[in-house]
């Protein structure tokens, strides 16, 4: 056991985070924390990593275990290369480092016998913590994440800032790694790169996440923190989703029987004179005992119930580009970019960070014109855009003011509603809407935008990265809503399964500012994509060995290594290994789809969705391997 948490609670004010909550972590699991925005989720974290201490039980990690924390927030690091905020990850070995460098070059000018002493003390030091290693350490770690030790942080990207934070939590080798939301201002393309990585990674994985698919891929088990209680549950995401279902069902079961028995009890009791004179004080006592369990009960926080209000149809046409160019300065953000879009049309915006997408959006409101071509625009367009940047949001101006711009009622689908129970709806307490937005966490912000957006008729809903900071109870009920949206979407995401269960086509940046229509979704096109590289590879094979049409061999063949004796028994053999471990994979599928199958013991359930992990990705490595030989 790697990690302990026994009856830990934790409380800001009056509000319990954590109640006597137990948790265990053993060596090689990767342990998803999910629960609603607020619930305690990041302090879950801080906890384990002993950046707080809990108001009572204890926090318990085996003797000598070294562990790293990737907080949520991307923090900038002013004028520092990339190689010295991974050595930030070896604080110790960089400050005794620094000392004896300095202590060096003193004694080498005064040649002083206490400098003499303490250079050896420091050298001890050095080589207690393994200093002298620490060059190799880090330039290991950077070259494993692909990072420029001489890059400046400050101008890196998003993506890139944390792969290079992590990279400051990995080069210390820890036994436990604490990750809290990593997909957070990450493209697809890095937040696929992370999953490989992370699944490679041998020391314990604790980490939060409201990516779906990223958490599917990784889990070998849930934890969910709901009203400050932990609750473990064996295997990824989908299996979660699906325990939980069965769960809240028997608990509102047994609530509404419980809640059924105290009204008839308090009926008895209320009875006149001659029912008081007769009464049993033990079926007093016990109502009293009722009494307190229902005050005890903590009930789960309600749903958000989001609704789009929606205007008239637009026109037919929504856009229509031909040979749009966007150009700053010298360089070509979008290049002869030619669509149509029509009333109706479920767009998923897609490419790496910062190559354009929010670009085009604001090219095809109008808020930017092209610097050549043409983009024509529909009639009778209502729009709804939700910013990435919530730059909507006057984070000075309260809650309620932010949606009703000073009043007391808000106009929804024709209906006036009082602000405080429109508000209710995304999940804000009555308490919070004179707090100006800027107290609001992230998750928060996110949903008072939305609450902000869907009280304005629309016709056109633009989503530029709606699902950043949510929970994941509140995204998929976003999920739903927008796929229910009868207008136009236009939707700049980077959850693969938000994108595949709303959006109908993608637009997909390429190489110097080119856009390209696929239609289907975000896996279809990952699908055809693989499809149209195994083909191109192929075809260089092919052509690398064919003759000339005139029957001679080309001039310049194409130079290819040939596969050594051992390589070619590899690709033999490989299809033989990769039908044992799909027919194995299918067999263990079948075993864990049977509904008693999660009555077994905790310690079999657990092995058994281990090892279906451990076959996944082993066939997954099985397949890159085929294709890599075969293309040889």
């Amino acid at each position: 056991m790697l990690l302990k948490l026994d009856q830990v609670s934790l409380a800001f004010g009056s509000r319990p985070l954590l109640d006597h909550a137990t948790l265990q972590v053993e060596q090689g699991e990767r342990v998803c924390v999910v629960g609603r925005n607020g619930e305690g989720k990041s302090s879950l974290l801080r906890l384990v990593s002993g950046a707080m201490q809990p108001d009572s039980g204890a926090v318990w990690t085996r003797p000598g275990a070294r562990i790293a924390f990737l907080v949520q927030d991307i923090a900038v690091v002013e004028d520092e290369r990339v190689a010295d905020v991974v050595a930030g990850g070896l604080p110790e070995a960089a400050r005794i480092r620094k000392a004896f460098a300095a202590a060096t070059e003193e004694f080498a000018r005064t040649h002083d016998d206490a400098l003499s002493r303490r250079i050896a003390t420091l050298q001890h030091e050095l080589e207690a913590v393994g200093g002298w290693q620490m060059e190799l350490r880090i330039e290991t770690v950077m070259t494993r994440l692909g990072l420029d030790p001489e890059a400046r942080f400050e101008n890196l990207s998003g993506g890139w800032r944390r792969r290079a934070l992590l990279g400051r939590a990995l080069v210390s080798d820890p036994d436990i790694l604490l990750l809290d939301e990593p997909t957070n201002h990450l493209d697809i393309e890095a937040i696929e790169w992370l999953e490989e990585f992370m699944i490679d990674y041998g020391g314990a994985l604790l980490f939060v996440s409201h990516d779906r698919r990223f958490v599917n891929r990784l889990a070998t088990r849930v934890v969910e923190l709901d009203r400050g209680t932990l609750s473990s549950w064996p295997g990824n995401y989908d299996a979660y989703v699906l325990r939980k279902r069965q769960q809240l069902e028997i608990e509102a079961q047994h609530n509404a029987l419980f809640d059924k028995k105290l009204a008839q009890e308090e009926v008895w009791i209320r009875k006149g004179v001659e029912a008081r004179r007769t009464r049993n004080e033990g079926r007093v006592r016990a109502l009293y005992e009722l009494r307190n369990q229902r005050r005890q009960r903590r009930e789960r926080i309600g749903q958000a119930d989001m609704k789009v209000a929606e205007a008239g149809e637009s026109a037919q046409l929504v856009f229509e580009c031909e040979q749009a160019v966007v150009r700053f300065g010298e360089r070509t953000i979008i290049r002869d970019f030619s669509v149509r879009i029509q009333r109706g049309d479920r767009i998923g915006i897609v490419g790496p960070n910062g190559v354009g997408k929010s670009t085009l959006i604001k090219l095809l409101l109008g808020e930017l014109e092209p610097t050549a071509g043409t983009v024509k625009r529909g009639t009778r367009l209502e729009v709804a855009y939700y910013d990435q940047q919530r730059e909507q949001l006057d984070l000075d101006r309260s809650v309620s003011d932010n949606v009703t711009d000073r009043n007391d009622f808000v106009q929804v689908g024709g209906e006036s509603r009082h602000v405080t129970s429109y508000l209710r709806d995304f999940l804000f307490r009555p308490d919070q809407l004179r707090t100006p937005a800027r107290a609001l966490s992230g998750g928060e912000r996110n949903r008072l935008l939305l609450a902000r957006l869907f009280a304005r008729p629309a016709n056109l809903l633009v989503l530029d990265e709606p699902t950043n900071d949510l929970d994941v109870e509140t995204l998929e009920l976003l999920e739903e809503l927008v796929a229910g949206f009868p207008g136009t979407l236009l939707l700049v995401s980077h959850d693969r399964a938000f994108l595949d269960n709303v959006v109908t086509s993608l637009l997909v940046f390429g190489e110097n500012g080119n856009v390209s229509e696929f239609v289907g979704g975000y896996s279809d096109f990952i699908d055809w994509r693989a499809r149209q590289a195994r083909a191109a590879s192929n075809a260089r094979a092919q052509v690398a060995v064919a003759p000339s049409a005139s029957g001679a061999v080309p001039a310049e063949p194409r130079k290819t290594r040939k596969l050594s004796f051992k390589e070619q028994r590899e690709l033999d053999e490989l299809p033989k290994q990769i039908e044992t471990l799909e027919l194995e994979k299918s067999a263990l599928e079948t075993e864990i789809g049977d509904p008693a199958f999660y009555g077994r013991p905790r310690a079999e359930v657990t092995s058994t969705l281990e090892k279906l992990a451990t076959l996944t990705a082993q066939i997954d490595k099985r397949y890159a391997r085929w294709s890599e030989l075969d293309a040889r």
